[in-house]
């Protein structure tokens, strides 16, 4: 990192080498299709050489440079005219899980998957900017909620309501694509309290 900062291009591929799979993931999953992504990753890593210098270490290189990419993918969308702002209903923190756990899935099993899989990269894709970008830290990446915060300079309180706001908005999407049933009525339909 020192020898990067100072202009050395061969410790500067090395950082490059180190992160470029993370970040192309990151930038995938936001741009939705890889010639984007990969410009996107690209312009990151650009930002990453012109501005190492003035790197000051307040947050990790790896928070610093998801933001970095995390800016190149809205601003690449922006100039494509893909970029939309909207706000959203909010909801529970933890209701959705994007994915589910079983060692040996059977063959039906692994095709529902695979299906759900694509409805959710769909929804995602279909998510503005801003709730996108948070749910795919959140879910994929795993990163906290403050390192989302500190990564898009979003106070934690904003990020938790995008969070929220954006998995509402994924598991509507999936409910009325088919893929996802809402929670069970609390009480059968004519039924009334303690008796």
């Amino acid at each position: 990192m020192e020898a990067a900062r100072q202009g050395d291009q061969d410790a500067f591929e090395q950082l490059v080498r180190a992160y470029e799979k993370r970040v192309f993931a990151l930038t995938l999953r936001m741009c939705g299709n890889p010639e984007d992504a990969a410009e996107a990753a690209q312009e990151a890593f650009l930002a990453v050489w012109q501005g190492l210098k003035f790197f000051r270490g307040e947050s990790s290189f790896s928070t610093w440079l998801y933001r970095l990419a995390s800016n190149a993918c809205v601003d690449l969308l922006r100039r494509e005219g893909r970029y939309r702002a909207a706000a959203g209903p909010s909801l529970d923190d933890e209701e959705l899980r994007l994915e589910t756990a079983d060692p040996a899935p059977t063959p039906q099993e692994a095709a529902e998957r695979a299906e759900l899989r694509r409805q959710i990269e769909n929804g995602l894709r279909a998510l503005p900017a801003e709730y996108r970008q948070v749910l795919i830290l959140r879910e994929m990446h795993q990163l906290s909620y403050e390192e989302i915060g500190q990564t898009l300079s979003l106070d934690p309180g904003t990020v938790k309501s995008r969070i929220s706001r954006g998995r509402k908005r994924l598991q509507k999407f999936l409910m009325e694509s088919g893929n996802f049933s809402g929670r069970p009525p609390s009480k059968e339909p004519g039924e009334e309290g303690c008796q």
